[in-house]
């Protein structure tokens, strides 16, 4: 990603150089601010670009993978679904910290499934329609 962003700041910066010293400094303050900006876009770009893919793949999905300066594309074939948990067609795009990813992980594998299922199966509690959608207070306290 660094290679892109820089790539295009340098890009910028040399237009700038044609110019007088007012130019050129407007070119670096433009540089500073694209640096900042792009690698969101360019992030967002790419999530579409593997949802849109994910929806023309029969057995799988297109993962991106952001490891520091990385950005992957992986195919990922899809685990047949065990009877009874319904279509599971719908999918979204979720941003994690590492730290609630890596929890979800090991809670997956303590279950022996995979993540996408202990996320589902979470959710699946959580938006339960007999639970209770107040504050509710259990047990009993003393004065």
């Amino acid at each position: 990603m660094s290679l892109v962003i820089e790539g295009l700041r340098s890009d910028v910066v040399a237009v700038g150089e044609l110019g007088d010293d007012t130019v050129a400094e407007v070119a670096e303050r433009i540089a500073d601010v694209l640096g900042r900006s792009v690698p969101g876009r360019v992030l967002d770009l790419l999530s579409q670009a593997a949802a849109e893919l994910a929806a023309t793949l029969p057995d799988g999905h297109v993962d991106l993978r952001v490891a520091g300066d990385d950005v992957e594309l992986v195919y990922v074939e899809d685990e047949p679904r065990p009877v009874g948990e319904g279509d599971l067609s719908a999918r979204i795009t979720l941003r994690l910290s590492d730290g609630l990813k890596a929890r979800l992980e090991q809670g997956a594998a303590a279950d022996g499934i995979s993540v996408n299922s202990f996320i589902v199966r979470a959710l699946e509690r959580g938006a339960s329609s007999n639970r209770s959608r107040g504050n509710r207070l259990r047990g009993y306290g003393t004065t």
